[in-house]
């Protein structure tokens, strides 16, 4: 099919197939046709190939479950962190042909290509498929890819013939995708809406888009009436290329294993929380007076305290002694714990952040510039190159089953065991 209908826009929505696995079987060509499922630093199922699908592997299931439907599975841990790297060269070759990119995941995104026929010389078609071709020969691994005038339809024709599928929408001819389809497994309808929409006698996606505008306006909230102008082939969602800034909170969270009793290593857990969170309002130049410290037990239940600062701030320094304060109180004696959790909440702008009248002279001065230098180091080689001395026993903790990613071990010159340089993926892929 081609496309050649004077739609108001061209959007392609390009979506990883299986993209954990797939990097895994990109790094280790072994592994190619096979059953990967990675989780086993867990000892349960985090994501599986196709060919692990297909066998009936989801997500979730324990080793001995896995075993019993698919003997032959090849189970590895994660490794996000060279799925980061992985996820990071994809956007770039998104880039190449357009700056419009919203990364809306780590394996999936949306891209504005209108007008860009003259100036690569391509149909629009032809541009979303040699996109697909370079993401799998650089990467070596799958994409799907949707090309339609709106994002709804471009992300419903990402996912109509995965892996590695390729699916024009129209306009024209939505409806005969759209009939096809439960309202549900449309993106933005959720189980709440699809039953409301049943209640109505509304059950696909497609006698959904026939609904008069009046019966939606009068039925529905706005996200959904945008939705429904977006089935239609009306573009009210733009590509957004900016990245998302947070406007309410920040939080951190973090289940690790084996569950843990000791104090110290617990707090070591909400200390390394602590900084990502810090990380994060930094890259977006903000920064938070009043936060939340919450630690889960083993058996699920959960215990939280709130603090304020006495200033705004974006710095572990400021954060970690009230923390530690808080903690004291919420910690009891001889419980195990698997999640801690942090939240900083009240966000102001960066250029609000200033001394309070209670601390010495040039402190704040200091300790900001301190983590510029982080920041910097950070950028240059790796998250949490330099970290606080009382998180470094959640750095070195082994995970429960042994298993550990083969990133951990690195193979180029400057990295160690610990600590990866923001270098591309290895030579090795193609």
């Amino acid at each position: 099919m081609t496309w050649g209908e004077r739609a108001e826009r061209t959007i392609l929505h390009i979506d990883g197939d299986g993209f954990f696995a797939a990097c895994e079987q990109a790094l280790n060509p072994a592994y190619f046709g096979k059953p990967i499922v990675t989780g086993a630093e867990r000892g349960i199922a985090a994501a599986m190939s196709y060919e692990a699908k297909r066998r009936g592997v989801t997500r979730g299931m324990s080793v001995s479950e896995i075993k019993k439907v698919c003997p032959e599975v090849i189970f590895v841990p994660s490794d996000y962190e060279t799925y980061s790297l992985f996820s990071r060269r994809m956007f770039n070759i998104f880039r190449r042909y357009t700056e419009t990119v919203e990364e809306y995941g780590i394996d999936e995104g949306f891209l504005d290509i209108t007008g860009m026929r003259s100036s690569l010389h391509l149909g629009y078609p032809e541009i979303a498929k040699q996109i697909q071709q370079t993401v799998q020969k650089e990467l070596g691994i799958t994409v799907s890819v949707g090309l339609s005038a709106t994002k709804a339809l471009a992300k419903t024709g990402s996912k109509w013939n995965k892996p590695n599928g390729f699916t024009i929408i129209p306009v024209s001819t939505r409806l005969e995708y759209l009939s096809q389809l439960p309202a549900v497994k449309i993106w933005g309808i959720g189980i709440n809406t699809a039953a409301h929409l049943e209640h109505f006698g509304v059950r696909t996606a497609g006698q959904f888009a026939v609904q008069t505008e009046e019966w939606v306006t009068r039925n529905f909230s706005k996200p959904i009436v945008e939705l429904w102008q977006e089935l239609n082939g009306v573009s009210v969602w733009s590509v957004n290329s900016e990245i998302p800034v947070p406007s309410v909170s920040v939080s951190k969270t973090k289940t690790f294993t084996p569950s843990l009793t000791d104090q110290d290593n617990i707090f070591a857990e909400l200390m390394k929380n602590i900084e990502n969170a810090c990380i994060k309002l930094r890259r977006h130049g903000l920064s938070g007076k009043k936060f939340a410290i919450f630690a889960k037990h083993a058996d699920f239940t959960m215990r939280g305290m709130e603090g304020d600062l006495i200033r705004a701030s974006n710095l572990p320094a400021d954060f970690v002694p009230a923390a530690k304060e808080l903690f004291g109180k919420l910690y009891q004696t001889g419980k195990w714990y698997r999640a801690t959790g942090f939240v900083v909440s009240g966000l102001t702008e960066e250029t609000t952040f200033q001394s309070s009248l209670f601390e010495p002279p040039n402190r704040l001065e200091k300790w900001k510039q301190a983590y510029q230098a982080v920041d910097a180091m950070s950028a240059k080689f790796g998250k949490h190159t330099i970290h606080l001395a009382g998180s470094e026993a959640s750095h070195q903790r082994a995970p429960r089953f042994g298993a550990v990613a083969g990133r951990r071990f690195a193979g180029v010159s400057g990295e160690t065991k610990r600590r990866h340089l923001g270098l591309p993926l290895l030579a090795s892929v193609k």
